[in-house]
């Protein structure tokens, strides 16, 4: 009797679905790069969104955690780019709405460094919006990961999306800034603390809902540098440590949650 010994027929549409995550990542890669370096259109993405006089932005070197994003997201492309991942269900859902993100991130670098702000809004929403659909597909914090697809998955999406949460935010009052919109009737201070405390809102959700740890902890470096950004400014300063400290006991208490359940049941 002949065995069949020949080894399973590549599906193209898995290899398509693999070459477009390792593309699109490498062409936000590259534009990301090439913004700072050259800079494009004479000026780097900081100096751009220095020129806003929002206060819903923390100090500079905040922003170094996208050093980070990018190795994670790097993890993630090289990853799903093996073939022995070829068939992976969770990358099969998750692949084409990443690369749909990477486009997404490289071209608003485009919008924003050439003055379309509304554009680079509603491009950053998109991006948000794929973040958030891989997150709740892959159903991260509800489904038990292995080491190994925790640190090229779970935690690259749960620290991508935490920081895009913040940075969504913040895309939104350098629109209307640009826009000639002064925050009337109400001062930017008094908005400022307001979308802090909508961030808390949101850490909350998360940590009551997903327990997720590497989400909340990017809030907290979000809003403890917007604490250092302004530390001659009491109120905003005191408010940022605040939520920093805040969505971290948030986060605490999240994980220790399911230890401190059966000892609660006990003693009632």
């Amino acid at each position: 009797m002949k065995t069949n010994t020949s080894s399973p027929r590549i599906q193209p549409a898995d290899v398509l679905r693999q070459l477009a995550v390792v593309l699109t990542t490498l062409y936000a890669l590259a534009v990301n790069g090439a913004a700072n370096a050259i800079p494009l259109n004479g000026r780097n993405t900081g100096q751009i969104s220095d020129t806003f006089k929002v206060l819903f932005v923390p100090a500079g070197y905040v922003f170094a955690i996208w050093g980070l994003i990018y190795l994670l997201v790097l993890a993630y492309t090289v990853y799903q780019a093996l073939p022995s991942q070829r068939e992976n269900p969770r990358l099969r859902k998750s692949g084409w709405i990443f690369a749909l993100g990477s486009l997404a991130n490289g071209s608003w670098i485009f919008a924003w460094h050439f003055g379309y702000y509304p554009l680079s809004l509603a491009i950053m929403l998109v991006l948000l919006a794929s973040l958030l659909a891989m997150y709740l597909r892959l159903r991260i914090g509800l489904e038990p990961f292995n080491r190994l697809e925790t640190a090229v998955i779970a935690v690259p999406l749960s620290v991508y999306l935490g920081w895009i949460t913040v940075a969504a935010i913040a895309n939104v009052t350098d629109v209307l800034y640009s826009l000639g919109w002064n925050g009337g009737p109400l001062s930017p201070l008094a908005w400022a603390l307001i979308l802090l405390g909508v961030g808390v809102l949101l850490a909350g959700a998360m940590a009551y809902t997903r327990a997720d740890l590497s989400y909340l902890l990017v809030l907290v470096w979000a809003f403890a540098g917007i604490s250092v950004r302004f530390l001659e400014m009491p109120v905003l300063n005191t408010a940022g440590f605040a939520a920093a400290g805040l969505v971290l006991l948030l986060g605490i208490l999240a994980k220790l949650r399911p230890a401190l359940r059966p000892r609660l049941s006990s003693a009632s």
